[in-house]
């Protein structure tokens, strides 16, 4: 299992809010996740683009297995992850929602931006930073989940990402 282990988060000793672009973040937990990515859609055009150029749809104990990732099919749109199958799924439909998340990605700083532009489906990541807050003085608002039992509207993970690692994957 290439990503055995859930992901880690701590709302212990967070950073104060700080300023990006306009934009007030305000950390959440800290939040350290081992992942096969399932999926991923860049953005260019919407509001949150700026900030988070790159969602990684990825999944992590059952959901990083090649026999159940190649059982299914994955999409994204307007932030939004979704995966399908055909017959019999290949794991119950709570460890498929429980294993699995779409990510809003918000790099750091360049650099990390442009190693999460470079990940592909399939590759093996390390992500670290906070899971976070996004509001601005229009009103603006986006928050990062903070449980891995959700579905729906608000169930992604918003974050702000302090250090990328990744690998190819053979399947």
């Amino acid at each position: 299992m290439p990503a055995a282990h859930d992901p880690l988060h701590s709302s212990a000793n967070l950073p104060a809010p700080f300023t990006q672009d306009g934009y007030t973040i305000t950390p959440l937990a800290h939040y350290q996740v081992t992942a096969v990515v399932l999926s991923r859609d860049r953005y260019r055009l919407d509001r949150g683009a700026k900030l988070a150029p790159v969602d990684l749809a990825l999944g992590w104990g059952p959901m990083s297995v090649a026999s159940v990732i190649n059982e299914l099919s994955f999409s994204q749109s307007g932030r939004w992850y979704e995966y399908h199958y055909a017959g019999e799924p290949p794991l119950d439909s709570t460890a498929m929602s429980t294993h699995s998340a779409n990510t809003h990605c918000l790099p750091a700083n360049a650099d990390i931006r442009q190693k999460l532009l470079n990940i592909k489906r399939h590759d093996l990541v390390g992500l670290e930073g906070y899971l976070v807050e996004v509001t601005a003085a229009d009103g603006y608002h986006w928050r990062s989940s903070l449980t891995r039992n959700d579905t729906g509207g608000g169930s992604c993970e918003v974050l702000w990402i302090s250090a990328v690692s990744s690998k190819r994957l053979s399947r």
